[in-house]
């Protein structure tokens, strides 16, 4: 059906994409329109008589172009002239996206090359299993990728890359920068107050914390800081009980967890401290929390899960009531799966991003009974599956430094 604008005088009625309805350049939606799909079909009005694509309507073409892989936009700029128009602009594309409702999830890692160690972001779109890159981060040359600490908004397209170290000079930065995936490109926010390294770092009822560390003078941090994302303000908290720098942290019923973490072979216990944002306080981890915390974490439905470094790199789950750690019931990572490796989850799935890029999705499925069919067989409390997508040759050389979830 041709959509037309209805008049209220008897003025001529205009088609849409008519030369006397064309947008500036630099795509401005109008102030007001009848419908989404209006406000996505004008993203270029003066190519009149042009489809999408022949035989269907420009609302269903949309729809279907709005889906094809990022990796796949250069070769499609060359189609024709809207389609060019489409392509040509991430932050056009994605927007598009936005207005017309896709939330789809993509898997940032933060990857170093291990022979030059130069750093770079690539994407694994979850939904096609393809890979693309990002823009270079606005920081300098000779850093050492494991001193930043990354943390994201999901739902809101946003990612943050804090702190760090100067390789050469050993020389903790309190640098904050912020990428949008709808605009595709990084912003230089306000420093943290303390410039640190190899830190705490969590998100908390939308707000972005930072513990710990190490200090300019190569010390252990035992402050903490809090920023607004809203206006990228930061503005200090209670500093821990103890100094130290972190291996792991996780958010976890509204607490933020940092643990120390174990280091082989195990000559000291770990230390580990917990803080209440609602209080404005930090307490000591529970023995049995920070003694069984040996890998990286995620929490999937309020469950604390860590895929472990030293136990045949299984899952284990955290009871909190018995303070003890469980073994989950499956197989371990895959063996491809090499570390280093950087873990995250989405909803109830935890990506495990190893050496060269290959990835590990892990469907938890809580009960074990019910998951193998309910045969009579006694598990845990959950149960994983593992599959492997393993990343193309070009990615060969890259070790991942974190690995972050965005929807876009």
């Amino acid at each position: 059906m041709q959509r037309v604008r209805v008049s209220s005088q008897q003025a001529a009625v205009h088609k849409l994409g008519d030369s006397q309805m064309t947008l500036s350049p630099k795509f401005r939606l109008p102030a007001a329109r009848s419908t989404i799909t209006d406000h996505a079909l004008d993203f270029d009005n003066s190519l009149t008589g042009e489809p999408l694509i022949p035989g269907f309507p420009d609302d269903v073409a949309l729809q279907c172009l709005l889906r094809v892989p990022v990796d796949q936009h250069t070769s499609c700029k060359s189609v024709c002239k809207r389609w060019y128009s489409l392509f040509g602009s991430k932050e056009r594309f994605f927007t598009l996206r936005k207005v017309l409702g896709f939330h789809d999830p993509w898997l940032f890692v933060f990857a170093y090359h291990k022979c030059t160690g130069k750093i770079e972001w690539k994407v694994l779109d979850l939904t096609h299993l393809s890979w693309h890159t990002i823009p270079a981060m606005p920081c300098k040359d000779k850093v050492c990728p494991q001193g930043f600490r990354c943390v994201s908004i999901p739902h809101e397209g946003a990612l943050f890359v804090c702190g760090g170290v100067v390789s050469d000079v050993d020389c903790p930065l309190n640098l904050v920068l912020k990428y949008e995936a709808r605009k595709n490109r990084w912003t230089v926010m306000k420093k943290m107050v303390t410039a640190r390294s190899f830190f705490a770092s969590g998100v908390i009822n939308g707000m972005i914390y930072v513990a710990g560390g190490n200090s300019t003078d190569l010390y252990e941090l035992d402050s903490c800081e809090m920023m607004d994302p809203k206006n990228g303000s930061w503005s200090p908290v209670s500093n821990m009980r103890t100094h130290m720098a972190s291996y792991d942290s996780a958010v976890l019923d509204g607490k933020f967890l940092v643990t120390e973490g174990w280091f082989w072979p195990f000559y000291v216990v770990p230390r580990g401290q917990i803080y209440d944002p609602m209080t404005d306080n930090w307490e000591n981890m529970p023995a049995g929390l920070r003694e069984g915390w040996t890998g990286s974490s995620v929490v999937i439905h309020g469950n604390l899960f860590v895929v472990t470094e030293h136990e045949r790199t299984k899952l284990k789950v955290y009871d909190s009531g018995n303070d003890c750690w469980e073994v989950v019931e499956g197989p371990p990572l895959p063996e491809n799966i090499c570390k280093p490796f950087r873990v995250n989850c989405w909803e109830s799935r935890v990506y495990v991003v190893g050496r060269n890029l290959h990835v590990a999705v892990g469907y938890v499925v809580e009960n074990y009974e019910i998951a193998t069919g309910g045969n009579g067989k006694k598990g845990g409390r959950f149960c994983v599956r593992w599959e492997t997508v393993d990343a193309p040759g070009s990615l060969f050389d890259l070790t991942p430094s974190s690995a972050q979830v965005l929807f876009a």
